[in-house]
């Protein structure tokens, strides 16, 4: 059965969708873009980069829990032409919004017209294809369940964005951050809004060196979890 999904304001002017049923939405009421934009961006993609703990002339791999409203991918877009840095992106996400839910999100209203056309394209190309959505930009997404998803590549990055814990209990467990550690490079990190105790132990039983940060405006932290290389 399909739930209803609804579109609705946050405090910063950016859509999230709520899904009554379950009580979740896509994104932070506070702010979709902003709650996007430290999380992920700013404590994942910005400190990655600026740790140095790569080649800097290395393609980045970034792996999604959830490619929902494309926010996240289409911020990491944005990032890559911002900085000029190749950025190879992958997701999954195993309920798609349909192209007309997609029509109906503000956030490119937030943007130039140069980056507009890309939120448009990361909705409407094919699934489980891998696309060039810009020369510095390769994206695949995957009509799969997590707990289904496996792959031989290796990724620097993981936004980990799945519905919280009470609505997915599923998705937090140490089986699934096992996975995640495995598909990561040594020093790779995976970035979460979610800081529940739960979590945190979960990702310490496979290995992580968990952090707790400040978390996006009225959220009082989030986690950032390393593998740290031996």
């Amino acid at each position: 059965m399909k739930l209803k999904r609804i579109i609705q304001l946050t405090e910063d002017g950016s859509h999230t969708i709520l899904i009554p049923e379950i009580n979740v939405t896509y994104h932070s009421k506070f702010g979709a873009i902003q709650e996007s934009k430290h999380v992920f961006i700013k404590e994942g993609l910005q400190y990655l980069l600026n740790a140095d703990l790569f080649k800097k002339d290395d393609v980045l791999n970034i792996f999604e829990v959830g490619f929902g409203t494309g926010l996240n991918a289409w911020l990491s877009l944005s990032e890559a032409i911002l900085l000029n840095r190749k950025i190879n992106y992958c997701a999954v996400e195993p309920f798609p919004l349909s192209i007309e839910e997609a029509e109906k999100l503000n956030y490119a209203s937030f943007a130039d017209k140069d980056l507009q056309k890309y939120f448009w394209q990361l909705h409407q190309c094919e699934w489980n294809e891998e696309i060039l959505i810009h020369p510095l930009f390769l994206f695949e997404k995957i009509n799969i369940q997590l707990q289904n998803f496996s792959t031989s590549k290796k990724f620097h990055l993981i936004y980990f964005d799945a519905f919280d814990p009470n609505a997915q209990p599923e998705l937090w467990t140490e089986n699934v951050f096992k996975k995640m550690f495995d598909i990561l490079y040594s020093n790779g990190i995976l970035v979460t809004y979610c800081s529940k105790g739960i979590v945190r132990r979960a990702m310490q039983a496979t290995g992580f060196s968990v952090e707790k940060l400040k978390g996006p405006p009225h959220k009082r932290e989030m986690v950032r979890a390393v593998k740290i290389k031996p």
